[in-house]
C-alpha cells in the first residue's frame, strides 16, 4: 500500500510539474497555453499513461535507482508523448496560429517535464532510503521458521524476516541508536509463527516486549499486509468460512455492481473486438485448416464445471489425452498461438462466458478439473478459490508468473486467497489497470 501511495504521489508531482512548465512557457511566448484545455488534458494524460506503461514509475520500487535506466524510460515516455501529439496535430489539422502545437513548444515542454520528473524520482528515492522502517522479528517453532522466511523471500521488494534474539534486544537497540528526532526509527515488532504454542515463560516475554512498545502480530496478518498474499501452508486448518468473505452477502451493493459492470463491459468489448476476432479466426484457420475455437471444461463457481471458450493456440491433439501443464516454448503452441498468447488475445471469446454468467471479468482463473484433483490433494485450502466466480484476469495473474507446476500453483493460490479475503471494487479496478498494462506490453504467456 505504501508503494501505491508513493506512485500516486509521483504521478501527481509529474502533473503539477508539467502544468508549471506550460505556464512558464506560456509566459515566455506571451500566450496562455493552459487555456487550450483539451490539448493540455491530452498531453498530461498521455505523459502519465506512457510513463506508467513504460515503467517510469516502477523504478521507485527498485532497491537501487539505476540512473541510466531511469533516464531511458523517461526519454521513451517523452518520445511516445511527442509522437502522439504530432499524430493528433496531423489527424485533426490544428491551426498553425496555436502556439501549443508548435514543435519548439512541445519539445521544450516535454524536455523540461522530463527533467522535472527525473528530479522528482531522485528526491522520492532519497526520502524512501532515509525512511525509518519497522523491523519485524520472527518468533516461531523450529519447524516453521524456514518455511515462513522462504515465503518472504519469494515476494520482491519485501525485506525478509529476521529471528528474534533470546533477550528481544535486536529491535530495541536499533530504536535506541536513532540519532536525530526526525529520523527516529520506530520500535519494531514480533511476528508469531502459526505453529507456535506459547509456554508461560514465552507469554511473559511477549508481555515484556509489548510493554517496551513493540507490536505483536501473527504471520498471517503480516503476510496479508506486507506480501499482499496469503500462503496456504501458513494458514490454520479452519481459516476463513464462506460467510466471512465480502462476496458472501448476495444483496451486497458491490456484488451487484460487479455483475452489472461485467455485463456492460463484456458487451462493449465484444462489439469493439468483433472485427479483430474475425481476422484472428481467419488467420488461425489459414495456418492449419483446423478449428478456430477451443472449448474446454473448467471449474467454475462452487466447483461447478462449465465450457470455457478460447481461440485455439495449440495444434490439434488427442481430445482424450491426459491434461498437462503448458511450459515455456511448448511444442504444441502454433505460430499464431505464439502471437496471441502474450497479448492474451486468445481469451477474447471468454467474454461470452462472462455474459452467460459462468465467469466474471475479474476473479481467480478457472482451472481444469483433471489438474485440480492433484492440486486439492497437495495444496491446503485450494477449494476455497471456487467460492468466487472465476475471471478472465485476477490478482494472481497480474502479480505472479504463469503456473506450470504444483509449487507455482501454490504461489498463485496465495494471491487468490488474498483476493478472496479482501475483495472490493477498488481491488478489481486495480487488477483491471494491471491487466491493461500486461496486454499493452504483450507480457503474458
Amino acid at each position: 500500500m505504501f508503494w501505491r501511495r508513493l506512485l500516486f504521489l509521483c504521478a501527481s508531482l509529474d502533473l503539477l510539474g508539467a502544468i508549471g512548465v506550460l505556464a512558464l512557457l506560456g509566459g515566455l511566448k506571451g500566450e496562455f497555453l493552459l487555456g487550450h484545455s483539451t490539448l493540455v488534458v491530452v498531453l498530461l494524460g498521455s505523459y502519465v499513461c506512457f510513463g506508467w506503461l513504460l515503467g517510469s514509475y516502477t523504478v521507485l520500487r527498485w532497491p537501487w535507482l539505476r540512473l541510466r535506466l531511469v533516464v531511458l524510460r523517461l526519454g521513451l515516455t517523452g518520445v511516445a508523448t511527442l509522437s502522439l501529439m504530432a499524430l493528433l496535430d496531423w489527424a485533426i489539422n490544428l491551426q498553425d496560429s496555436i502556439a501549443f502545437t508548435h514543435r519548439s513548444t512541445l519539445l521544450a515542454a516535454i524536455g523540461l517535464t522530463i527533467c522535472w520528473s527525473l528530479l522528482v524520482r531522485l528526491g522520492l528515492r532519497l526520502l524512501v532510503r532515509r525512511r525509518p522502517e519497522q523491523r519485524w522479528r520472527l518468533m516461531a517453532g523450529s519447524a516453521d521458521v524456514q518455511q515462513i522466511q522462504n515465503e518472504w523471500r519469494r515476494t520482491p521488494f519485501v525485506k525478509p524476516l529476521g529471528l528474534l534474539e533470546q533477550d528481544g534486544g535486536a529491535v530495541e537497540r536499533r530504536h535506541r541508536r536513532a540519532r536525530w528526532p526526525w529520523r527516529m526509527v520506530p520500535p519494531g515488532g514480533v511476528v508469531l509463527g502459526s505453529d507456535l504454542l506459547l509456554a508461560p515463560d514465552q507469554e511473559q516475554r511477549l508481555k515484556v516486549l509489548a510493554d517496551q512498545g513493540l507490536a505483536i502480530t501473527t504471520v498471517v496478518e503480516l503476510a496479508e499486509a506486507q506480501l499482499e498474499r496469503l500462503p496456504p501452508s501458513l494458514l490454520p486448518e479452519e481459516w476463513l468460512a464462506i460467510d466471512e468473505i465480502p462476496w458472501a452477502y448476495c444483496f451486497s451493493v458491490q456484488r451487484q455492481l460487479k455483475r452489472s459492470a461485467d455485463v456492460l463491459l463484456a458487451v462493449m468489448l465484444l462489439l469493439l473486438s468483433l472485427p479483430l476476432l474475425l481476422l484472428l479466426a481467419l488467420l488461425i484457420w489459414l495456418e492449419d485448416r483446423g478449428p478456430v475455437l477451443y472449448v474446454q471444461q473448467r471449474s467454475g463457481l462452487m466447483g461447478k464445471p462449465f465450457a470455457l471458450i478460447k481461440l485455439r493456440t495449440m495444434s490439434c491433439g488427442d481430445p482424450h489425452a491426459p491434461a498437462s501443464w503448458t511450459v515455456p516454448a511448448d511444442c504444441r503452441i502454433t505460430s499464431m498461438g505464439s502471437l496471441l498468447r502474450p497479448a492474451r488475445l486468445d481469451e477474447l471469446p471468454q467474454l461470452l462466458n462472462v455474459l452467460f454468467g459462468d465467469m466474471s471479468l475479474i476473479g481467480p482463473r478457472p482451472e481444469r478439473p483433471e489438474l485440480e484433483h492433484e492440486l486439492e490433494a497437495r495444496i491446503p485450502h485450494y477449494r476455497k478459490r471456487h467460492w468466487m466466480r472465476p475471471g478472465l484476469s485476477g490478482w494472481a495473474q497480474v502479480c505472479a508468473p504463469y503456473a506450470a507446476s504444483v509449487e507455482e500453483a501454490e504461489l498463485k493460490l496465495s494471491y487468490d486467497l488474498y483476493y478472496l479475503r479482501n475483495w472490493s471494487a477498488w481491488i478489481d479496478l486495480l487488477i483491471l489497470f494491471k491487466t491493461v498494462k500486461t496486454v499493452l506490453k504483450v507480457a503474458g504467456r
